[in-house]
Order: C-alpha cells, then sequence, then structure tokens
C-alpha cells in the first residue's frame, strides 16, 4: 500500500496540482488524501479511486491481479482430467 500510495502522491505532483487542489477536485478532505498517499489501509477504495479518477488514471484500477500467474497454477493443478474409455 505504501507504494501505491507513493504512486499517486507523484502522479499529483507530475501534474503540478497541491494537495488541497486534489482534495477540492475529489471532494475528499486534505487529511484523506495525506492518508492515501500515505498508502493507508484504513481508507475506502472508493477514496483511492476518485482520486485516481481525477488523476485521469481510472483505467490503471483494472490492471490490479490482471496476470494472476500464480491463481492460474493452482488452478490448473486442481483440475481432474477424467479419461475416456478407448474407442472400439
Amino acid at each position: 500500500m505504501d507504494q501505491v500510495g507513493e504512486q499517486i502522491r507523484l502522479a499529483r505532483l507530475r501534474r503540478k496540482l497541491s494537495a488541497d487542489q486534489l482534495a477540492e477536485r475529489t471532494g475528499i478532505s486534505r487529511r484523506t488524501i495525506y492518508s492515501i498517499e500515505k498508502g493507508s489501509p484504513s481508507v475506502s477504495i472508493g477514496y483511492y479511486l476518485n482520486v485516481l479518477k481525477v488523476l485521469g488514471l481510472e483505467k490503471d484500477i483494472l490492471k490490479l491481479a490482471k496476470d494472476d500467474e500464480l491463481g492460474r497454477k493452482l488452478q490448473d493443478a486442481g483440475l481432474i482430467t477424467k479419461e475416456r474409455a478407448p474407442k472400439k
């Protein structure tokens, strides 16, 4: 979460927005913006999404867990293949 917060902070700075401007545009308090930029897990994901939307990065959330390599391996390992009787 620390890395997520840092990436959001850097995105805000690249856009030359102050934390107060971001708070005003999102309708979120300055204190919550600070918590988001610190990567606080207690902040609602909806607030994170709202900030990403204002920064023009809302589609980045779709990349989260997109390529679940471990999950796919676990799923494949659990698949049971039924053997068919040989054709006569």
